[in-house]
């Protein structure tokens, strides 16, 4: 189907008979809107179609509430008809199909004009679950018929009949002659004539009143949907097997008006509204009585016209009655009294549905009063938040004046920052020179040293990722991968490697070579592994003497305060504890994984020197002034070493550990402290060190002594006793 938009046929041109489907949706509205502007003149008649959709498992109830649906439908289509001066031919089909349904009716009828409106989401389409049945119908239409496809008043298609039409529509006589009655070739039944008008009385008068709609006779105080002409008359047609009720909502106005009933073969016709009633069987072509098919249709036909010369007295011979006529003659008085009293029941009915119209009208007049009243509110509320943000501008504005203050005092501080920065980006510089200083090896070699990272190489597992043992240039070494998953693994990498491939000291891990595509780092094995395992014997290990204890605390001491005098800039560790001593086979103890380590710039003692944006570190040994105000010096160093010394004199966990033992020198049982596995403790010289060791951990920085004037020198005391010591026994050892 070729769409052919804004081509139409000129209004009043066309001979052919006009049909618009219809149904409750405003593409229905748009089509007969399109119809009546460019199809139809005044004083034309235009049939109105509507589809019932027929399911099996309806019961009489829903097919009576469908027809009912059905009837009011085209009341509103009636209201633009006759603002419009249009006469509607009202055509009611059930079947179980829409399309085959309004395509055979089209070809019946001979309808040479159909009119579609467009499908929509909500429309008629939906409702009987079609996709595009305009479409459907074009294609299924005879080639004599031009269907057009309205969307929004404008013509979303075109299908342009093929050739004429093979004969007259036999609806197009009895349209224009209407004084006749239908006689439809495919009509099976005939009709039979009962005239229950009654001769123009005040009678009758009184039942063509009481015939009137509310909105016909309460039109001096209230607007009506449309205006009718005196003359209009209304006939309906409604499809047998049931009783018809005309409800075109069109009320009686017309002085001249007539009432008749054309009723087949003894079924009964109501007329709700005084209209004339036609009720007849309508076939398919070709198909048998609707009681043994299910694709019969079922018709309803309303027809209205303007003529002022219709008589009140009517003949009629019924085919099937033997010709058989009756006149309108004045009826028995029982049966006016019959028909006012019906009158008067739909006059109620109507009456309500007016005053339930009335109602749902002052209902949306109470909305819109309440709408109005929550948009006066809402103005209301716009000026308190204008004037609220008023006064939120003028708080903004002191509490800049207030951070501009805050600013002010912290300026310091920020270009202490600055200049730790720009020192550090130098020593990096110089760092990246020393690149030199340590062997790199591609990951081959390192997979053939660690033999592919089997696990029975892995030795240790720290942050950083786990540690193996291998052998390299046939030397045993300590080989460190990075996680994949570790977040800061990178950037540790990084400064280990700077760290250690610039400097060389002998408690201090060495670092033999590196891959830096994979993140590995290789370096000396250390046979006793770390000062934790020790400590806590994991593995079964001996534990250590006290003598190599002693010994320990002043190499760690030592090591220490070789990163903090280490130029230009000083480096603090961040991270020293237990695990991170490391012990080689000589029981020599040395400080390994520097990942954490950061330069901090040198300044007078007990200063703060820099400052770090998030914390880093083990828990227990953070200083604490670190940890709450991001403040970073070498004393920072100093309270970790001193929590250590604790664990190297009691070998307990190090939480609480500085207040334990401070409790216990002051009840006199620090003698209960010391590790039991260690046997001839030196009592004094041990606490000695636990009294250095609670200094070194004092919570205030400037309350912890210098690690190279005061801590050192006492450690050396101590590692000269200890080492006096081992030399007897080795001396003893040696005459024994």
């Amino acid at each position: 189907m070729k769409a052919q938009k804004g081509s139409s046929k000129k209004k009043g041109t066309n001979s052919g008979l006009v049909a618009v489907a219809v149904d409750n949706n405003k593409g229905s509205q748009h089509a007969l809107k399109w119809a009546a502007d460019h199809l139809v003149s005044k004083g034309q008649t235009i049939i109105l179609l509507h589809v019932i959709l027929r399911s099996s498992s309806d019961s009489g109830e829903i097919t009576a509430e469908k027809h009912k649906q059905a009837e009011n439908l085209f009341v509103t289509f009636h209201c633009y008809c006759s603002r419009k001066e249009i006469q509607c031919l009202d055509v009611t089909l059930e079947d179980d199909n829409i399309v085959k349904s309004l395509a055979e009716y089209v070809s019946s009828g001979v309808i040479e004009n159909l009119i579609l409106g467009a499908p929509s989401r909500h429309g008629f389409m939906r409702k009987f679950k079609i996709s595009d049945t305009p479409s459907n119908v074009a294609k299924a239409a005879p080639d004599f018929c031009t269907v057009y496809v309205i969307s929004k008043g404008k013509i979303s298609s075109v299908r342009h009949a093929s050739r004429a039409a093979p004969y007259r529509s036999p609806l197009m006589g009895q349209i224009e002659n209407h004084s006749e009655i239908i006689n439809y070739e495919k009509f099976r039944n005939t009709m039979s004539f009962r005239d229950r008008a009654p001769p123009r009385s005040s009678t009758a008068s009184s039942i063509e009143d009481y015939g009137k709609s509310p909105m016909a006779r309460t039109s001096n105080y209230a607007n009506s949907f449309f205006d009718l002409e005196d003359s209009e008359n209304d006939i309906s047609f409604v499809c047998s097997g049931r009783p018809s009720t005309a409800s075109s909502g069109r009320p009686s106005t017309s002085t001249g008006r007539s009432d008749i009933s054309f009723v087949s073969s003894g079924r009964p016709s109501t007329s709700t509204t005084g209209s004339p009633s036609f009720i007849y069987d309508f076939p398919d072509s070709g198909l048998t009585p609707r009681e043994s098919t299910s694709s019969g249709h079922s018709m309803r036909l309303g027809i209205r016209f303007n003529d002022t010369n219709i008589q009140h007295d009517f003949s009629f011979v019924s085919q099937d009655s033997g010709r058989s006529s009756c006149s309108c003659s004045p009826q028995n008085l029982e049966e006016v009294e019959a028909e006012m009293r019906r009158l008067k029941q739909e006059l109620k009915h109507a009456i309500d549905m007016y005053g339930s119209a009335c109602r749902e009208a002052l209902a949306a007049k109470q909305e819109a009063k309440e709408l109005q009243r929550q948009k006066i509110e809402e103005e209301g509320w716009v000026q308190e938040g204008q004037l609220s943000e008023k006064s939120t501008k003028s708080i903004v504005e002191k509490e800049r004046a207030h951070k501009a203050a805050k600013d002010a005092s912290e300026t310091a501080g920020k270009i202490a920052e600055l200049e730790t920065q720009r020192r550090a980006i130098e020593a990096a510089g110089s760092f990246s020179d020393s690149s030199l200083r340590y062997r790199r090896y591609v990951i081959g070699e390192i997979e053939e040293a660690t033999n592919s990272f089997d696990k029975a190489n892995k030795i240790g597992e720290g942050g950083y990722g786990p540690v193996y043992k291998g052998y390299l240039d046939h030397t045993p070494v300590a080989i460190k991968a990075l996680k994949a998953d570790a977040v800061q693994g990178r950037s540790q990498f990084q400064r280990e490697v700077e760290v250690l491939s610039c400097i060389r000291h002998p408690h201090m891990v060495l670092l033999i070579g590196a891959c830096p595509e994979y993140g590995v780092l290789v370096y000396e094995y250390m046979a006793k592994g770390s000062l934790a395992d020790r400590l806590y014997k994991y593995g079964n290990t001996p534990p250590l003497s006290w003598e190599l204890r002693f010994r320990i605390a002043a190499e760690v001491a030592t090591g220490l305060l070789f990163l903090h005098q280490t130029k230009p800039e000083p480096i603090v560790h961040r991270d020293l504890k237990p695990g991170n001593i490391l012990i080689d086979q000589n029981y020599v103890s040395k400080i390994g994984d520097v990942g954490l380590a950061k330069l901090v710039p040198a300044v007078a003692e007990n200063v703060t020197q820099c400052h770090v944006s998030s914390t880093a570190g083990t828990f227990c040994y953070i200083d604490p002034e670190y940890q709450q105000t991001g403040m970073l010096g070498v004393k920072s160093d100093v309270y970790s070493f001193g929590i250590l010394l604790l664990e190297l004199l009691t070998a307990k966990r190090p939480t609480g550990l500085a207040y334990t033992v401070e409790q216990a020198m002051e009840q006199g049982k620090f003698k209960d402290m010391l590790d039991p596995a260690v046997p001839n403790w030196p009592v004094e010289e041990a606490m000695s060190l636990a009294k250095i060791a609670l200094k070194c951990a004092q919570l205030r920085r400037k309350d912890r002594p210098d690690l190279g004037k005061e801590v050192l020198p006492e450690l050396n005391k101590l590692r000269a006793r200890a080492d006096t010591n081992m030399e007897w026994m080795m001396f003893n050892l040696s005459r024994g």
